[in-house]
């Protein structure tokens, strides 16, 4: 029996971003020329899709770890905190948190704040989460499921499209903050990539079935 999709991408449409339903998405892309969007079964595949484009995925199905494949990745390492962000819409109210990755005991959370994007929530939580765990001299790991993000922190700038308004002053702000501190402070702590196939959400995820 086929997985029935339960999370939407929307590329490009009236607003893109992350739908919970097929006819969220329907009024996104209704219209709309020349719309790119697809279906998931996950949030965790939604957001890495989003995260991604649509020339990647068009077309395609994405095949799942073989068993080989799911033994060289392993289990996590659980001497670690783990970091995601939440957007209803993009832009939309925008959240993020970081958690201890084996108990789920919320550690830090920000928001909500308006007119935030999912990527600018995933940098501004690693950034925390990088600056919390060098404030209490941790050699714990830092994960995320961000490519985009991660990214971003590597190369010490928030590059993203947003732009700027009253309403997201606060996001504006908070990027400056955590570019300013990457520019001036080094950290020896290692970002992972969370293997959301394999493991499933981050335990830092929202939960927003």
């Amino acid at each position: 029996m086929a997985k029935r999709n339960k999370y939407y991408v929307v590329w490009k449409g009236k607003r893109p971003g992350i739908y919970n339903s097929w006819s969220e998405c329907q009024a996104e892309i209704e219209g709309f020329k020349g719309a790119q969007y697809k279906g998931f079964v996950t949030l965790a595949e939604a957001k890495e899709a989003f995260d991604s484009n649509y020339a990647a995925y068009k077309g395609k199905k994405k095949p799942g770890y073989t068993h080989a494949e799911l033994l060289k990745i392993g289990d996590p390492n659980y001497h670690s905190i783990s970091v995601d962000a939440a957007s209803s819409g993009n832009p939309g109210i925008m959240e993020y948190r970081g958690v201890d990755t084996k108990s789920g005991k919320e550690l830090f959370k920000q928001g909500p704040f308006q007119q935030g994007t999912n990527n600018v929530g995933e940098f501004l939580a690693i950034v925390h989460g990088l600056a919390y765990l060098k404030k209490r001299n941790s050699n714990r790991v830092l994960y995320s499921d961000s490519r985009t993000a991660m990214s971003w922190v590597r190369k010490k700038k928030c590059n993203t499209k947003l732009v700027e308004t009253q309403k997201n002053q606060k996001v504006f702000e908070l990027i400056e903050r955590a570019e300013s501190w990457l520019k001036s402070n080094s950290y020896n702590t290692p970002l992972v990539k969370w293997e959301t196939k394999a493991w499933g959400e981050i335990p830092a995820d929202f939960g927003r079935k």
